[in-house]
This record gives structure tokens, C-alpha cells and sequence, in this order.
């Protein structure tokens, strides 16, 4: 509802109570003689104008005190969108911040997957006793990782070229590797 609607209410209350007041004064002064109806009170105005004035007064205060109270909301209002916009605008910005990130994360992933797969195809291509030189200096777990990426028959040839400790160490990190991932059917156990 709005204020103007209020205050009519207010006002309209304010005159049914001065009606109800006025006609109780009125059946009162019935039995008076008409001079003692239209004497004034000590303060030289008439009774029935005081109780007015007095609604009039505590209507026009609250209607001010709506009035502070409806300023208050609209400065609460303008207050809660400046701060949504204000957030709405980081928002756009963290969104941005982030898909640019995840670009280049993919970019760096796709970079590092072309570098292991082109240094593969190299191993593949180079004589197996080369490779197995290489593959004894390095890592077991980095070799482990060229030897599980390469074509079978360019790893069996390093596999054999290795000296057999470091080949069984190779062996055993490639084939336990993914012995924690889960499976869709697990190997039923021996009884």
C-alpha cells in the first residue's frame, strides 16, 4: 500500500474517533442551554477542535516518521544494487580469469602430450641398444613411462637390451602402475 494510502487510513481513523468523541460530547451537551454549548474553553476555542488538532498532530507525525522510514529504504535500496553490481562486475571477472586459465592449462596439457609422444616416436626409431643405454642412466619410473608409451615390438627391443636388473625394475613399475585403479570386474580370488 502505498504512503498516501497510509495516511488516508491514519486521517480517516483519526475522524471516526473524533466523530464517536464529538457525538458523545454532543449527546452530552444536549441538555445544556445553547449559550453553555457555544462557550469557549479557557483557552478561548471551542472543545471539540483540540481533540482534532491532536489527531491532526499525531497523524501529520506519523506520516513524517513514514516518510524517514521510506528515505531509509531507498537509500538501503540504491545501497544493496551498487553492491550487486559491484559483485555481479568481480563475478564477470573471476569467470573470465578462470576460462582464460583453463585455456591455458589445456595449452600447456596438449604441449607436454606432443613433446612425450614426438621423444617416443624418437626412442621407437633409434637402435634398441641406443635406447637401452639411455634408459639405464635415467629414472626406472621416467623410462618406465617412455617403455609403457612405446609400440610393443621398439620396447621388447629395449626391454632386451637392458641389463636384466634394471629391465625386471622397469618391468615391475609399468605392470604395478595401475594395480590401485579400480576395475570393472575384479578377478575372482583363489579359494
Amino acid at each position: 500500500m502505498s504512503l498516501l494510502g497510509i495516511l488516508s487510513l491514519f486521517l480517516l481513523s483519526g475522524l471516526l474517533r473524533l466523530g464517536a468523541v464529538g457525538f458523545a460530547e454532543a449527546s452530552a451537551t444536549q441538555d445544556e442551554t445553547p449559550a453553555a454549548r457555544d462557550t469557549p474553553d479557557p483557552q478561548g476555542q471551542c472543545a471539540p477542535i483540540e481533540p482534532l488538532q491532536q489527531a491532526l498532530d499525531r497523524v501529520t507525525g506519523r506520516a513524517e516518521a513514514l516518510d524517514a522510514r521510506e528515505a531509509q529504504l531507498e537509500e538501503r535500496t540504491a545501497a544493496l544494487v551498487d553492491v550487486e553490481a559491484r559483485v555481479s562486475a568481480q563475478l564477470a571477472t573471476l569467470e573470465a580469469t578462470e576460462e582464460r586459465l583453463e585455456s591455458l592449462l589445456a595449452l600447456s596439457d596438449t604441449a607436454a602430450e606432443n613433446d612425450l609422444s614426438r621423444l617416443t616416436q624418437v626412442y621407437e626409431t633409434m637402435d634398441a641398444d641406443d635406447v637401452a643405454e639411455l634408459f639405464s642412466q635415467m629414472d626406472p619410473g621416467f623410462a618406465a613411462g617412455f617403455l609403457a608409451r612405446m609400440q610393443s615390438d621398439a620396447a621388447a627391443g629395449v626391454l632386451a637390451a637392458l641389463d636384466p636388473a634394471v629391465a625386471y625394475s622397469i618391468s615391475v613399475l609399468i605392470a604395478t602402475r595401475n594395480a590401485s585403479a579400480p576395475v570393472s570386474n575384479p578377478p575372482a580370488e583363489a579359494p
